[in-house]
């Protein structure tokens, strides 16, 4: 382009960018979380309560799901989203240093787990259509099979379960 010799055009850059966003990528980011964080099914996993750590905590649903368990794509989609929306809350509304994520696989089942030190109960309220905050556990409970939140000595669990296929 006349006058623009010597600038770096646009289009250069995005295709450097598309290439951090390729599943390859992504795939390689979760199993070096399962490296660096340890594995959800085996003992909880402790994150730092940050939001950057809700990325973490997908990585690790979607490696499980997809490598590990062999569940289908879909199951992963849903689970991921779901993993995230638990961590947004036990980073946002508890207050905490610190959350555990554990994941089991049980015939017929999967079950996610966010422990947090708090004692505070999430509350499912009804969703609007143009609502912008707030539907985190509206889609929990839309896309589980079920949901809830078991009290402990110090703190909680808040937990959903998925069915899924045998082979």
């Amino acid at each position: 382009m006349a006058g623009l010799e010597g600038i770096e055009q646009p289009r250069e850059q995005s295709r450097a960018t598309a290439a951090r966003w390729s599943p390859a990528v992504e795939d390689e980011r979760a199993l070096k979380a399962l490296e660096l964080y340890g594995n959800p099914t085996e003992s909880e996993v402790p994150l730092p309560s940050r939001p950057e750590s809700a990325a973490t905590a997908r990585r690790l649903a979607q490696v499980v799901v997809l490598r590990q368990w062999g569940l289908s794509p879909k199951l992963a989609e849903d689970t991921v989203l779901l993993v995230s929306e638990l961590v947004g809350n036990a980073v946002r509304h508890t207050g905490a240093r610190a959350f555990g994520l554990r994941m089991r696989r049980r015939r017929g089942w999967l079950r996610v787990e966010v422990r947090d030190p708090s004692r505070g109960l999430p509350c499912l309220m009804p969703v609007q259509e143009l609502d912008i905050s707030g539907r985190g556990l509206f889609l929990v409970d839309r896309l589980s099979d079920r949901w809830g939140v078991d009290l402990l000595p110090r703190g909680k669990t808040t937990w959903f379960e998925m069915r899924v296929a045998d082979r």
